[in-house]
């Protein structure tokens, strides 16, 4: 409508999946990098770590992804069936529960009574499940796409600091990877705000400081195994 407020929360779904994926592939590609250096890894070992982080990260977000959107299409696959069997057996009490649930949401026991039968003569098991299952009108995602974007967000996430290491002098694989790593994370902080409809600042701050801190006890972790072996 003309002149309507913007909002942005249904981009949640998506945002989020694709913010955690590149989230996850800067930091744990430059944590990595960043460890491997620190135990006094040659800039071939460095570099065979990121690559080799970069495939098992990309592919472990997608089998994670997948098995968890499926497990959850699973489980409200039979919690439907549990729903169309029940219209079936006792439609009465099924219209009244959903009755109830519009009248604790403010309306009085008349209309929500009306608005019950108007929406089970239309199509029961959609009311039911919108309304008393909270399952979202545009369907659950599908367990290939999740999988297939979530490879695809952690693959972009780690190419950065990757490049860095690339790109970084002899023997400055560490300071030249933890620097761009901050900075490619408040970048992202920042655009997933901004997609959001959020400030940017502190979501910016905060995954650069999770970033930074994750870097600071794997590099640490890297230098203890290095001496040690």
């Amino acid at each position: 409508m003309p002149g309507a407020e913007s909002h942005y929360v249904n981009r949640a779904k998506w945002l989020r999946a694709s913010v955690l994926g590149a989230n996850d592939g800067i930091i744990s590609t430059a944590s990595l990098i960043v460890g491997v250096a620190a135990a006094s890894g040659s800039r071939a070992e460095v570099l065979t770590a990121a690559f080799a982080g970069w495939a098992a990260g990309a592919m472990a977000m997608a089998a994670g992804e997948y098995v968890s959107v499926s497990s959850q299409a699973d489980s409200e696959r039979a919690d439907l069936e549990r729903e169309r069997v029940a219209l079936e057996a006792t439609p009465d009490r099924e219209k009244r529960e959903l009755a109830a649930i519009y009248e604790r949401r403010g309306l009085d026991a008349t209309l929500a009574g009306e608005v019950a039968d108007e929406l089970m003569a239309r199509d029961a098991l959609a009311a039911h499940a919108r309304d008393e299952l909270g399952f979202s009108d545009d369907g659950g995602a599908n367990p290939i796409v999740a999988a297939v974007a979530s490879a695809i967000s952690f693959s972009i996430g780690a190419v950065l600091p990757t490049l860095a290491a690339v790109f970084a002098a002899d023997g400055a694989a560490i300071p030249t990877v933890s620097a761009a790593t901050i900075v490619f994370l408040g970048a992202l902080g920042a655009a997933g705000a901004r997609l959001g409809g959020a400030p940017a600042f502190k979501p910016a701050a905060r995954v650069a400081f999770w970033g930074a801190l994750a870097m600071a006890v794997t590099a640490g972790i890297g230098a203890l195994v290095g001496r040690a072996v």
